[in-house]
């Protein structure tokens, strides 16, 4: 089979979504008037998993949910959607849950409670090798232990498949993890908290300076992104290019960069080039941008390739 026909595999966390709109997001000890509640599938895990079917590619993901009525939500709307999920097993317990706080402006605030994800061990990512070597990348997050992403990095390495790692939500990484990493994904908060733990300060975000510095410490590629500034790629071989956003109006942020990589992994997969992917990418995460919730906002192909084809793409 070629690689271009191997699925993505997602191995990642699987939440439910509390999503209250306020009029701002509250400061500490701070009380707002919210006017909206929703609950949505969450879970960055199963957002890029979702963004990938959505977009008509084959992929698994490799999760836990509780045994709670969230996890049965939460699987039923995984299966709906297209991903395949015979790696998504059930754990004793609660399911991952996630707060969200979303102001007028788009912008959220997000506190997560693992619940059933806090049980995706190396042991389990072994149980399921064979779904990790039949991949054609592999999509990894930090909201499941970070003792099994290193694992998870060295298995894909041995295996020799590529590993895209969205170091989100921030969290102190071993520097060898860099090292067995093909696409390290970070937003501007987390590219500055990594860039200052391999000893570079870079203090206001300078994409070329932090790149650099993210490769420097063994990453094969970079991309940063910068919301609504876009997307700066940077490798090892010497590509270096900025990829300017859509203008969109935002109305909820909430899992834009998960469409991102989600999206990314799927045109790498079409064999797009990079650079091409990027913009495919960034038009997915825009669309996202422009509808409530995390997975119910994940666009269609149909729907990237019109917003493409409107900006001459």
């Amino acid at each position: 089979m070629p690689s271009s026909q191997k699925p993505i595999v997602v191995v990642g966390s699987i939440n439910i979504d509390l999503v209250a709109n306020a009029e701002k997001i509250p400061a500490a000890g701070e009380t707002v008037r919210g006017n909206d509640f929703q609950v949505h599938p969450g879970g960055k895990g199963a957002n890029q998993a979702v963004a990938v079917a959505r977009l008509g590619y084959p992929v698994q993901l490799i999760g836990k949910v509780g045994t709670d009525a969230f996890g049965d939500q939460l699987h039923a709307y995984l299966k709906e959607t297209g991903v395949n999920v015979d790696a998504v097993e059930r754990h004793e317990g609660a399911s991952g849950v996630a707060m969200i706080t979303v102001s007028p402006q788009g912008e959220n605030s997000i506190v997560v409670t693992p619940g059933a994800n806090a049980e995706v061990t190396a042991d389990f990512i072994d149980a399921h090798r064979e779904t990790i070597r039949g991949a054609g990348i592999v999509l990894a997050q930090l909201e499941i232990p970070i003792d099994t992403v290193e694992h998870l990095a060295s298995l894909c390495e041995a295996e020799g498949i590529p590993l895209m790692l969205d170091p989100a939500p921030a969290h102190a990484l071993p520097l060898a993890i860099f090292r067995h990493v093909q696409w390290f994904t970070p937003n501007e908060t987390e590219a500055a908290f990594f860039a200052a733990k391999v000893g570079e300060d870079v203090g206001e975000l300078k994409p070329e300076k932090t790149a650099n510095a993210l490769l420097a410490a063994g990453a094969e590629s970079v991309v940063l992104k910068m919301g609504s500034r876009g997307v700066y790629l940077s490798s090892a071989n010497g590509l270096s290019q900025m990829i300017p956003a859509f203008r969109v109006t935002a109305v909820d942020t909430t899992a834009a960069g998960d469409a991102f990589n989600g999206a990314f992994a799927t045109a790498l997969m079409l064999g797009f080039e990079q650079q091409v992917g990027a913009r495919f990418a960034a038009a997915a995460a825009a669309i996202s941008v422009t509808r409530p919730g995390a997975q119910p906002s994940m666009p269609t192909r149909a729907e990237v390739d019109e917003l493409l084809r409107a900006h001459g793409s």
